[in-house]
């Protein structure tokens, strides 16, 4: 049976792998706590903040994240695919995302600010109305996704080919638009 924690502050934490499994927190706060070495299994976390903590490689195998905030963390090469897809909602701020995983999820309105992006997988995602604030979006891959009223117009180093990622009405700026035209070998001056 699951353990349930309610409204709580956990600081300075080592986790160990399989410390968190079968528990749920909800109106919990986590800061400079490192998750890296975690694996988690049935996890359920709801209205819940990170704040300055290390998620490096770990697995989030059925997590579920309801109404979740990441802030300045740093969570490289997690697969956010494998969490429970069922009222998944989370946001990111100051957060360093690189190598991630969001492949089929559905992300709709989430929001992105000053985030490192670099090789994130977006493929198949559903992107609607999502915010991509002042983000490094370097060799993230958006095949298949539905970018549609999705706002890139701060963000950066972004390559999207929109013969293959749905595009209507999403904001980019004029200075960033070459992002659009890579696979055209285009010198643009």
């Amino acid at each position: 049976m699951a353990s349930y924690t309610y409204d709580n502050q956990f600081t300075d934490i080592l986790y160990s792998e399989h410390a968190l499994n079968h528990q749920e927190f909800e109106y919990c706060t986590f800061t400079n706590c490192n998750f890296s070495q975690c694996t988690f299994v049935a996890v359920t976390f709801i209205d819940c903040t990170f704040i300055n903590c290390f998620f490096t490689s770990a697995k989030i195998n059925h997590v579920a994240l309801r109404n979740v905030i990441f802030e300045h963390c740093e969570i490289k090469d997690v697969n956010f695919a494998m969490c429970d897809p069922f009222i998944f909602t989370i946001g990111f701020n100051n957060c360093i995302l690189d190598f991630s995983k969001f492949y089929n999820l559905n992300l709709k309105e989430t929001q992105f600010t000053k985030c490192s992006i670099i090789a994130v997988d977006f493929m198949n995602t559903n992107l609607t109305h999502a915010i991509f604030d002042d983000c490094d979006l370097y060799k993230s891959e958006f095949s298949g996704a539905n970018a549609d009223h999705t706002d890139f117009k701060t963000s950066y180093n972004y390559s999207i080919d929109p013969k293959k990622t749905k595009l209507k009405k999403t904001l980019f700026s004029k200075n960033e638009v070459k992002g659009l035209l890579y696979q055209y070998d285009l010198i643009i001056e």
